[in-house]
């Protein structure tokens, strides 16, 4: 039989096996935060895994449309086999998690299979929105915040991390053929994604790779707001992740157009002093 308890560890282990540098921010919480946040990490990888590990489109959208109608069903109170989808669901009740942020986060996913290129920078915010922003809104309910306004802000939070990792990550996309940089932004720049998927990687993609950093970072000058906004519990797990992408990003700058020939790394050492240093000085060290 069953328990939640074991459904949450279930999640905890997801987590774990994946390495994520999420897993140092959110052991910050206390308990019961951890594992609702967890719960949400692991919906997350869950969902991610179903395309990127399928053989095939068609077997990628039958995985995905499946794991969509059992959340549904979760969310109604039906019985469902999969114990994220039951830790998932105690968190959404639990902290009052809109439940929409979860059919957010699915809809983002879906958009890898649907489209691969990105006319402009607003269809490029829709997709962010949807796997990055949908997941800290639902996680600043379970953390606690102080300020409705706290959800807007978290929106450009979602917005700074999902840019940040798309910046991280152009090498492995173009792999799956996939060049989130908005259409827009090569041509300002005087190239295109055929340049970049062909490898011709001239002066254009400095001023390229300028443009796409400078967003983000803007983005995360709103975000800075969202540490006055929480609860002290969700303080400091902000706070940490803010730090490890903060400097994530700044790793991206430093690299300038290199970023559009191999993933950009950031040490480990590197990320948790920053991780550190902002938890301890809060987001205005990256101002």
């Amino acid at each position: 039989m069953t328990t939640l308890a074991a459904d949450h560890r279930e999640c905890a282990a997801i987590l774990r096996r994946s390495g994520s540098s999420f897993a140092m921010p959110i052991a910050l919480l206390p308990e019961a935060k951890r594992r609702g946040t967890t719960s949400l990490y692991a919906f997350c990888r869950v969902a991610d895994d179903i395309v990127d590990d399928a053989a095939d489109r068609e077997a990628a959208a039958a995985g995905l449309a499946a794991f969509a109608a059992a959340t549904d069903e979760a969310l109604v109170g039906g019985l469902v086999g999969d114990p994220v989808l039951r830790a998932v669901t105690d968190t959404v009740r639990r902290y009052a998690v809109p439940e929409q942020c979860l059919r957010d986060i699915l809809a983002g996913v879906r958009m890898d299979l649907d489209r691969s290129r990105y006319e402009t920078a607003a269809e490029l915010e829709l997709y962010c929105s949807r796997v990055a922003s949908a997941v800290g809104i639902a996680a600043i309910h379970v953390w606690g915040f102080t300020d409705p306004a706290a959800i807007d802000v978290a929106h450009d939070c979602g917005v700074a991390f999902q840019l940040t990792n798309i910046l991280r990550d152009i090498p492995e996309d173009l792999e799956r053929g996939r060049v989130y940089l908005p259409e827009e932004d090569f041509t300002a720049c005087g190239c295109t994604a055929d340049d970049l998927m062909a490898g011709r990687i001239g002066a254009p993609f400095t001023r390229l790779a300028a443009m796409a950093t400078e967003r983000a970072a803007a983005r995360f000058r709103r975000a800075a707001a969202l540490d006055g906004m929480l609860s002290t519990d969700g303080r400091g797990v902000f706070r940490a992740m803010f730090g490890v992408y903060r400097s994530l990003l700044g790793a991206v700058r430093r690299r300038g157009a290199g970023i559009f020939t191999a993933k950009v790394k950031a040490s480990r050492p590197r990320l948790m002093a920053a991780a550190l240093t902002t938890l301890a000085c809060g987001t205005r060290v990256w101002r």
